[in-house]
């Protein structure tokens, strides 16, 4: 029996997110992700890093999917709204994401453009993935948040920087990265060496 269930061609990763679920996923696979997101930007990749953690009663990141965005955010009422939720640039928390994912137990982080080795090999050890979410589609993306659960550190980080817990049903994604040493990124950059490679040998002739 398959771990996860896929629907129209899309596995489902739903909570809890497990390891198992995680590392039954491959680069490739197109995934579609219901349950709580937590948004993570610089400053917050930053203050992790340097050891703090926000209370568990507030935001537990064990377990958890880190989603880099900085949301555009509505109060209605008592309320938040997404108006936008597109992902940010990965490669800025690199120096940071390995060492979260080994101390919070990441299942999944989720932004665009891919990241480094050191992202690649705490997957493979921990069990994380890196999915990629559509850059450009920030609205489309926000239409799959159906409630904003909460937020921590709205006043130290501001809007965009803090955690913001997102209820998000079937957010689509793909997996460049997985738990399993395999990395598109890796894969492209290694292809484009050669090609540059190629090129500058026929330019020397």
């Amino acid at each position: 029996m398959a771990v996860l269930e896929n629907v129209g061609g899309a596995f489902q990763l739903t909570e809890p997110f497990t390891e198992e679920k995680v590392r039954s996923l491959k680069v490739g696979d197109m995934v579609e992700i219901s349950g709580m997101l937590l948004t993570g930007r610089d400053a917050v990749h930053k203050w992790l890093s340097d050891g703090n953690e926000p209370p568990k009663a507030e935001v537990n990141l064990q377990n958890s999917i880190i989603y880099h965005c900085g949301p555009v955010m509505m109060k209605k009422g008592k309320n938040w709204i997404a108006t936008a939720a597109g992902p940010t640039t990965s490669i800025r928390e690199e120096p940071y994401q390995a060492k979260i994912i080994e101390r919070f137990g990441l299942k999944a982080v989720i932004g665009k453009g891919g990241m480094g080795e050191k992202t690649r090999e705490a997957c493979q050890k921990f069990g994380c993935v890196y999915l990629h979410a559509v850059g450009g589609a920030a609205q489309v993306l926000a239409e799959r948040i159906k409630s904003v659960e909460g937020v921590y550190g709205l006043d130290t980080f501001g809007s965009p920087e803090a955690i913001w817990k997102l209820k998000v049903e079937r957010f689509p994604v793909v997996v460049t990265i997985d738990a399993h040493g395999n990395s598109l990124h890796k894969v492209v950059e290694a292809e484009s060496a050669e090609k540059l490679k190629s090129v500058v040998e026929k330019i020397g002739k």
